[in-house]
């Protein structure tokens, strides 16, 4: 007997369980798969983005690579926040150096926060997808002893196909956790990585913007 023919014959809860462990696999993997994609594009973008700005002139030279660079939009919203305009709120009281660290800290947590989408996901399904198989153990454990119960005495038919839903249920959890776990520590490094990166670059470009003009047409 295989492992759908004993999810088949499971009850209720054994199929529901059983149905949540597959959601939450093809969950993770969806986003394994697209943020690996995401940023491995994303690691080259930066770095790209960061030399053709140095590299160029002035800002209103650098925009046109940085946008044809900057696939992810991570690092053209940096550089398009040094652009302040007088508009008579709180948000441009202050001196020039208060209003870029305030702007800039904007854009690098809105670009932080596209990095960081869906590790939520890889973290929680890492850490709930082994109790959730151990729910499942522990229904065919206790199916396995009602059968006993009510047999009167061990036969191997009461006990095997509850036992093996147990023990699908155990590998499966297991199964669908480590891989997420995995992809959440190595993701998590890259991601490390992007971050500083755009810090360091927001930091140096608060340091120029905050000695000269830099704009000089609009963009």
């Amino acid at each position: 007997m295989n492992a759908a023919q004993l999810l088949l014959q499971g009850d209720a809860v054994t199929q529901g369980v059983a149905l949540l462990l597959l959601a939450m696999s093809v969950g993770s993997w969806v986003v394994i798969l697209w943020k690996g994609w995401l940023l491995q594009r994303a690691s080259g973008d930066v770095l790209r983005c960061v030399a053709a700005f140095w590299s160029s002139a002035s800002v209103d030279q650098a925009l046109p690579a940085l946008k044809a660079f900057d696939r992810e939009v991570l690092v053209v919203p940096l550089v398009l926040a040094t652009k302040i305009e007088a508009s008579g709120t709180l948000a441009a009281a202050g001196d020039k150096s208060q209003q870029l660290t305030r702007v800039l800290r904007d854009a690098l947590h809105a670009a932080l926060a596209k990095l960081q989408y869906g590790q939520v996901l890889l973290a929680t399904v890492g850490a709930t997808a082994p109790f959730v198989g151990l729910l499942g153990t522990v229904w065919g454990i206790y199916h396995a002893l009602i059968g006993i119960a009510q047999a009167g005495h061990v036969t191997i038919d009461k006990i095997s196909g509850p036992v093996g839903e147990a023990l699908i249920m155990t590998a499966a959890g297991l199964a669908v956790a480590i891989p997420a776990v995995l992809a959440y520590n190595v993701l998590g490094r890259s991601i490390g990585r992007i971050e500083a990166e755009l810090e360091g670059f927001a930091r140096d470009l608060r340091e120029l913007a905050g000695n000269q003009p830099i704009w000089q047409t609009a963009s």
